[in-house]
């Protein structure tokens, strides 16, 4: 176990720093503009290669700063990397738009747009939303989660040895109040926010008030059904890593599993043994893949809703018997994995996205039962089925209440060349990535008429 150490600290920039951020982002649009859609396409995959490059420093990077079992950490680096190329890829698409005998359709840049992203995935996110707003003309006034700096400092040095014209990507540094800020910037033309609902919340209150594009993913309480005619024990599996890899430290977690009564036994049996059988502890080790949280807060804020639920529900945590579980808990944010089988759909357990290492298990008594338990709840991000049944898939596809649907799959992680946003609560504006690109950083202007050509 590493020794504890300060990282960084981190200021709180105001009025004046926003205010300086935004207007370099500003300057810079017309020399990002000199640049032709290759070069900007160019330049995203050359960041790829530099991403690529580093990955090992980065895996240990994040398991130092953020807690990301190194195993989980190789993932993030891989898909970092594959959103700069597959943006690219999108960014070099032809988009000629209309063309009528009034005139003609295409596609502008926003302008400045204003980014907002979290701690959990500190490289991914952040160049999942920077390189769409480079390939398609935009500069961008960034603020990290506090605890992502230095992450977010790495980031800023790759883009610093492609050369990219000075303030294309200008950083903000501070809490919520910086956030704040920098949202209500005038200078701001569109904002893109992955974050929780409280966080989002406050966005789209004020991009509201300011008639302003926003993009928000904001969390999921994310369901898989299994039903008896799948593969029980490949089910269990793969929805305990979906669950606690990292602590369940990602919007895509496994939060809740909705069984089917007639082998819900097996399934729990099953489930609690693939539990069991994930490494906890230092995420540094190459065999955990349940690390710690990311805060004594969060630790003690996801404790607390375990020891109220215990009182209706049952509990299961295998990995309170480890030996050294005390140790653990005493010397770091760390909480074991946590079962909970409850029958309330209503309980705070069932419908309050823990954002912890906590997976809620609930049975089904019949195939529409399970489909109102899985959408039950306030957020829509992803949902998944474990079934060897083509029509019952069909049905699960055309009822889930989810932005992305699985199938045979744990709800998280997501490809990096599909558009990635959530219905409900989970999510508001076009979609992350792939074609959903395009339609939050452009916006449609129609030419009438022709250009004259000069005599």
């Amino acid at each position: 176990m590493h020794s504890a150490q300060l990282l960084w600290r981190v200021p709180e920039d105001g009025e004046a720093e926003v205010e300086e951020a935004v207007r370099r982002a500003s300057l810079a649009r017309e020399a990002l503009d000199l640049m032709t859609l290759e070069e900007r396409a160019a330049l995203l995959e050359s960041l790829a290669d530099r991403v690529e490059g580093a990955a090992d420093d980065l895996v240990i990077q994040l398991a130092d700063e953020v807690g990301k079992p190194v195993a989980i950490g190789r993932g993030e680096v891989a898909a970092a990397a594959g959103f700069l190329r597959s943006c690219a890829r999108f960014g070099r698409l032809d988009d000629s738009g209309l063309h009528t005998q009034a005139g003609y359709s295409r596609r502008r840049p926003l302008g400045v747009v204003g980014l907002i992203t979290p701690w959990n995935n500190p490289l991914a996110i952040p160049l999942g939303k920077i390189a769409p707003a480079l390939v398609y003309g935009n500069t961008v006034a960034w603020k990290p989660a506090p605890q992502a700096m230095g992450i977010a400092t790495r980031i800023l040095k790759f883009l610093a040895e492609e050369s990219l014209p000075a303030g294309t990507v200008s950083l903000v540094r501070g809490g919520a109040a910086t956030g704040a800020c920098l949202v209500a910037h005038r200078g701001l033309h569109a904002v893109t926010v992955t974050g929780s609902t409280t966080t989002g919340a406050g966005v789209l209150a004020t991009c509201a008030r300011r008639v302003m594009p926003v993009q928000a993913e904001l969390g999921g309480n994310n369901a898989s059904i299994v039903w008896a005619d799948g593969d029980v024990a490949d089910a269990a599996g793969r929805i305990a890593k979906g669950a606690f890899g990292f602590a369940g430290q990602r919007c895509t977690a496994n939060r809740r599993v909705v069984v089917d009564s007639h082998c819900a036994e097996l399934f729990i049996s099953e489930l609690e043994a693939a539990v069991a059988g994930l490494g906890w502890g230092d995420p540094h080790d190459a065999d955990v893949t349940v690390g710690p949280m990311i805060s004594i807060a969060s630790r003690d804020r996801v404790a607390e809703l375990v020891e109220r639920s215990s009182a209706t529900c049952e509990l299961r945590a295998p990995h309170r018997t480890q030996a050294n579980h005390d140790e653990l808990v005493e010397q770091g944010a760390y909480i074991a994995p946590a079962l909970v089988l409850c029958e309330d759909p209503e309980h705070e357990v069932v419908q309050q996205e823990t954002f912890g290492p906590v997976l809620v298990v609930q049975r089904a008594k019949d195939w529409g039962h399970a489909l109102r338990l899985c959408n039950g709840v306030e957020q829509g991000l992803v949902a998944s089925l474990f079934s060897r049944s083509s029509d019952r898939q069909r049905e699960f596809i055309d009822r889930a209440e989810a932005g992305v649907v699985k199938i045979n799959a744990a709800t998280a992680d997501v490809a990096v060349d599909l558009p990635f946003g959530g219905w409900k609560r989970s999510g508001l504006g076009p979609a992350e990535h792939a074609e959903g690109d395009r339609e939050f950083y452009t916006r449609l202007q129609s030419v009438y008429g022709r250009a004259t050509e000069d005599a």
